[in-house]
């Protein structure tokens, strides 16, 4: 009798979604705060801040892992601390999944959305301080709103980036299946295991995903240009 073929668990999937969407949640925030202090202040460290924020894109996934292991690892202050309080530790967990890739995601948006905050028309800013406007408003209601399709964009890229992070995720959250096996983590089980089947069907959808989402990202800075 024919086997039947094993059916696809498409848990690392929602996984993947579930922390990229986390992911680019905080790596918005974080990012437009990082972006705002570095396109409108000036300060000492400056370019030390703007070096750091990029240096995740350079590193190899595996050295971004081992110090995210040094940081946040049971051993740390951070990790004891984390597990003081949950009772759990943080590695091996999805959460670390989502730090992992929150580093991988901030420097694009870091990098967008500085690069957007500058070309804004700063008439409109002073215009805005010379009617009495604070900083934070003028950041809401002005700036913001003027650079929102390239910072749109970038967030976009920032969560097809995280969708798809494998070396630091893997050092730092582990390949437990049902827990922390995201979708990237189960395609390279998969391929290791010789199922071509499992391993074609993630690919696919990740692909279509990705490609989406870029798609999407491409319109957003047509317009702007438009």
């Amino acid at each position: 009798m024919p086997v039947s073929p094993t059916p696809l668990d498409w848990f690392p999937l929602w996984l993947s979604l579930q922390v990229a969407a986390s992911a680019t949640i905080i790596s918005l925030a974080l990012g437009i705060w990082l972006a705002w202090l570095l396109a409108n202040r000036s300060f000492t460290g400056k370019e030390l801040v703007d070096a750091l924020s990029t240096l995740p894109l350079a590193l190899p996934p595996t050295v971004l892992g081992y110090y995210l292991l040094v940081v946040i690892g049971r051993t740390s202050w951070i990790g004891r601390a984390w597990e003081e309080v949950t009772g759990s530790p943080l590695v091996f967990t999805w959460r670390a999944a989502v730090i992992a890739s929150t580093l991988h995601a901030i420097p694009l948006l870091v990098k967008s959305s500085r690069a957007a905050l500058e070309s804004v028309d700063h008439a409109c800013e002073r215009a805005g301080r010379s009617l009495g406007a604070s900083e934070w408003r003028i950041f809401w209601k002005i700036s913001l709103p003027l650079a929102r399709r390239p910072i749109a964009a970038a967030t976009a890229l920032a969560f097809a980036r995280s969708l798809g992070d494998f070396g630091a995720t893997l050092m730092i959250a582990g390949d437990i299946p049902g827990r922390t096996q995201t979708a990237a983590i189960a395609i390279f089980d998969a391929v290791e295991a010789g199922n071509t089947r499992v391993a074609r069907l993630l690919v696919i959808v990740i692909s279509i995903l990705t490609a989406v989402i870029v798609f999407v990202a491409n319109r957003l800075e047509q317009r702007r240009a438009a």
